[in-house]
């Protein structure tokens, strides 16, 4: 999600005070005056009246990455190298061919949809239009963060599944996808709103059918992968989608809803996501937010010799590319900032965010040079200059999906290197839109 939407939650918040005063007297005992003490005591105290979900968390770091029990290989950490992948290069290539027609004997095609909350948009339109032009590749694997987490198994199933990735983006406001907390529910809990309407919206596109043709693409060798921060840890995973949706286990299709909604749960503004693990023997629960948490966008960890696995599969590196669709401007519009705290809070979220997201376009260019893949980089126009009136505004979005599909159906102009890469070479900043 962006930062848009911590920002509208916490000032409609901030915007409705408690209107009666507190005494802190024998009225205090009264029914009705328990619910605003308690707020009182959850500013001055820190200590909060509203019953949150209580933790099993681990006690400390674990030393391999914890299970999903009954669904081996579900995940991996998004900064090292992971178990299945050593494997996986441990295997002989005819080994590894076999297991995998569908990727492997020729060059690859990978697309990594980032996060940007409603700005989601652009990249369902740049997809759209790109089957119009004719000239939208299969792809050989997709990886999603956030709101691109939300629309990756739509990209990574292809054009038969593009009216409802328009659909998704376009047919929904800020309404039907969260429910604001009330002042007491928000002090006291852990996220400015409920995403009940979400996990709805969530649960009508990801159904049954869905995750069984993502299980029949896996199968083939084919890789959807959706990025959650672990935030015990502080640590991105990356989520194998296939592996689960191909598990047969029972809870697979509510497993796979939740790491969509995790991937897209912005910290304050929504509430946390838990997950159920494994290790050593015992049960815990993980407290999962926003993959924007760790990163805003990603291919593969850098800890992974991907050249020696396309070179495993058959896939002619110097052949193969990458394509980044971030959904966010890549420049920062000027807005003067006012002296009070929200907008200095807004203002700085929006910097962190904007510089976190070219650090990580930074580091897939150096891994796409570094393993001899082709990089490629599509991000919103300079031009569009439209303002959302709310975190999810309807106009808005339809409007930036058309921008979206417009510049994909007449082809469009990928930059092939991230923006202030280097400062010498045309090359390398924004190409005119």
């Amino acid at each position: 999600m962006s930062a848009a939407v911590i920002k509208a939650s916490v000032a409609r918040n901030a915007q409705s005070p408690l209107r009666r005063p507190v005494s802190i007297s024998r009225q205090a005992a009264n029914a009705r005056w328990f619910a605003p003490f308690c707020v009182l005591a959850t500013i001055v105290l820190g200590a909060g009246c509203a019953s949150v979900a209580e933790r099993h968390p681990l006690p400390a770091a674990p030393e391999s990455l914890p299970q999903i029990p009954g669904i081996k290989d579900a995940r991996l950490w998004g900064d090292e190298q992971g178990e299945a992948v050593t494997r996986f290069l441990q295997a002989s290539p005819e080994e590894v061919r076999a297991r995998n027609p569908g990727i492997a004997n020729h060059p690859h095609n990978y697309l990594a949809i980032s996060g940007g909350g409603a700005n989601g948009a652009f990249g369902a339109g740049l997809l759209n239009g790109w089957t119009a032009s004719g000239t939208r590749p299969q792809f050989d694997m997709v990886t999603g963060i956030s709101t691109g987490a939300l629309g990756a198994p739509f990209a990574f199933l292809g054009p038969a599944y593009d009216a409802m990735l328009k659909e998704a983006y376009t047919n929904y406001s800020t309404k039907d996808l969260v429910r604001k907390r009330g002042t007491i529910e928000f002090l006291t809990g852990d996220s400015a709103v409920d995403t009940t309407p979400l996990k709805s919206v969530i649960a009508k596109y990801m159904n049954a059918d869905v995750m069984r043709a993502i299980g029949a693409e896996y199968a083939k060798g084919r890789r959807l992968y959706i990025g959650t921060t672990n935030l015990d840890a502080v640590r991105p995973v990356l989520w194998n989608i296939g592996v689960i949706a191909a598990s047969g286990h029972p809870s697979a299709l509510d497993l796979i809803r939740q790491i969509m909604l995790a991937s897209a749960s912005l910290p304050v503004a929504f509430p946390p996501v838990y997950f159920t693990v494994e290790y050593n023997g015992r049960t815990y629960d993980e407290m999962h937010v926003d993959g924007g948490g760790a990163q805003q966008v990603f291919v593969y960890p850098a800890a992974v010799d991907w050249a020696a696995i396309m070179d495993k599969l058959g896939a002619s590196p110097g052949a193969s590319r990458v394509y980044v669709i971030r959904n966010a401007f890549i420049d920062a519009p000027w807005d003067p900032v006012k002296p009070k705290v929200l907008p200095i809070a807004s203002r700085t979220i929006d910097s962190l965010i904007r510089t976190q997201g070219i650090g990580d376009l930074d580091r897939i260019f150096l891994l796409c040079q570094r393993d001899h893949i082709d990089f490629n980089l599509a991000d919103i126009p300079k031009s569009f200059n439209m303002k959302a009136q709310e975190a999810f505004d309807k106009a808005y979005m339809q409007a930036l999906y058309e921008v979206g599909f417009n510049l994909a159906k007449s082809g469009y102009p990928w930059l092939k290197q991230p923006p202030y890469y280097n400062a010498n070479d045309e090359s390398s900043s924004s190409m005119p839109k």
